[in-house]
């Protein structure tokens, strides 16, 4: 290792100067803790309930433009029924919006999130999915 060398400032500021290599070195470090830190932290989300593992399956599903509203409703083994029912709508009219048929309304989706227990910003995936409109 190098020699650090250490000076206070004028001002009583304890400065150190070291090699760039060590310096480097330092930064890679402090960027691995925070990573790890970050990773921790996940763990402990997924431990206690706070944060979903969600299975490729439906990841890829909602890559390949999938409804987002079917997938997640399949990954909670809900059957378009059993949602409709939950949230207060005619099942017909939900599969419309599964399908783009019909746009829904903001409270319909705020519901649907409710009841699929995600952000109401994981029912929309992608440029082409129309987002609603009406209150």
């Amino acid at each position: 290792m190098n020699k650090v060398t250490r000076f206070t400032t004028p001002g009583g500021e304890e400065m150190v100067v070291l090699a760039r290599a060590e310096y480097e070195a330092l930064v890679e470090m402090a960027e691995m803790l925070e990573d790890v830190a970050a990773y921790d932290e996940a763990k402990r989300r997924i431990a206690e309930g706070d944060d979903l593992k969600v299975p490729s399956e439906f990841v890829d599903r909602l890559i390949d433009g999938e409804s987002p509203i079917r997938v997640w409703r399949d990954f909670r083994g809900m059957t378009s029924k059993d949602l409709a029912k939950a949230i207060g709508i005619s099942a017909a009219y939900l599969s419309e919006i599964e399908t783009g048929k019909k746009e829904g309304s903001i409270s319909v989706f705020r519901s649907i999130a409710k009841a699929l227990r995600v952000d109401l910003d994981d029912l929309f995936w992608g440029e082409d999915n129309k987002r609603p409109v009406s209150e």
